[in-house]
């Protein structure tokens, strides 16, 4: 079997200036599994990935469709198409069929984060056979007999441990863990970055889980023997752990399982302020910040809130900064932008022992 790392063209067809493709944002900031060549979004064709997620270029172009970003590949055909959206659901809509198939028959590996399995389909898998290519689906369950259960020798990791929660799915969780985790090492510090869904294991995230890959009774157990694979062979003295969801999210509850099997220490929370309902759940309002903080602390036992962190979306950078400071009064926790800058300001509240 191939290595499951290389050049890649990443599939975001509607959904690049959308939080549906925030598997593409990741993987357009940083990955160290491919070498992202194209993107694929009919809609933002012509223009620079990095200007359309990031508002700056990141030299990486984004064509109408798969031919053309072939062609803009210019004689070098990547091995890998990557589904880099995050539907509702997991599943493959009918309109994308028709790309998946050409990608097959140009001889392009899938690499695919759905629910739905394009392994299991019988046209897909016909043509990976025909065309002599691979479909792997990332977010099918390890075998049952190669699951952990939770053991409780979390207590013996020497290395803290840092979880950074959100009051929403889609806010940048990941992003800010990984800014973390370089903010830490650009200081010579040891920290490893432990992902839980499946855009950190596309960036290459050494160690983690998919969580949502997982039956729930394994999920404990898979985090920490993550945790604990990472101290038996680096040892860091930080372990950043990216959130999933949020606690209070009607659609995608989760952080309870994060906080419960990770026991850490210090804990920050990314919040957006413009965004006063849940991601693609109008009628369903955020609840108040101070109530969300309330809410992780007595979950948490001894981890506290050490900071807050800003989604800057839909703010000017002016507005965002009344925002960091307004948060900063009410909460009287280091609240930063991080997504538009870097971590370095928060870790002397995140290292304190």
């Amino acid at each position: 079997m191939i290595k499951i790392e290389g050049s890649a063209i990443v599939y975001c067809e509607g959904s690049l200036s959308t939080t549906y493709g925030k598997t593409a944002h990741g993987l357009i900031r940083r990955s160290k599994r491919f070498q992202v060549k194209t993107i694929i979004d009919s809609e933002c064709a012509g223009k620079d990935a990095g200007e359309i997620i990031d508002g700056k270029p990141c030299g990486i172009p984004v064509a109408k469709n798969l031919s053309d970003a072939i062609a803009l590949c210019k004689g070098d055909t990547p091995k890998f198409f990557v589904f880099g959206m995050a539907p509702d659901g997991g599943k493959l809509a009918k309109e994308h069929r028709s790309t998946v198939c050409e990608a097959l028959k140009a001889g392009l590996n899938i690499v695919a984060g759905l629910h739905e399995h394009l392994s299991e389909d019988p046209e897909f898998a016909a043509l990976g056979k025909t065309h002599g290519v691979t479909i792997y689906d990332i977010r099918k369950s390890p075998p049952r007999d190669q699951l952990h259960g939770f053991t409780g020798d979390i207590k013996n990791v020497r290395g803290s441990r840092i979880a950074v929660l959100g009051t929403d799915s889609a806010i940048g969780k990941r992003t800010t863990a990984w800014k973390i985790q370089e903010a830490m090492q650009a200081q010579g510090v040891a920290a490893e970055m432990i992902g839980t869904g499946q855009t950190g294991w596309l960036q290459g995230a050494r160690y983690g889980i998919i969580l949502d890959a997982l039956i729930n009774d394994f999920i404990p157990g898979e985090l920490e023997n993550a945790i604990l694979q990472a101290s038996k062979e680096v040892d860091p003295d930080y372990y950043v752990i990216e959130g999933q969801g949020s606690l209070l999210n009607p659609a995608y509850p989760s952080g309870l399982e994060i906080i419960a099997a990770s026991r850490p220490s210090a804990i920050v929370l990314q919040h957006a302020p413009a965004r006063l309902e849940y991601d693609g759940f109008p009628g369903f309002p955020i609840q108040d910040l101070a109530k969300q903080i309330k809410l992780i602390e007595m979950l948490a036992g001894d981890g506290t809130v050490k900071a807050i962190t800003i989604n800057h979306e839909n703010l000017s950078e002016a507005e965002t900064n009344q925002w960091c400071a307004k948060i900063e009064e009410e909460t009287g926790l280091i609240t930063r932008d991080v997504l538009r800058g870097n971590a370095k300001d928060l870790l002397p509240a995140l290292m304190q022992r």
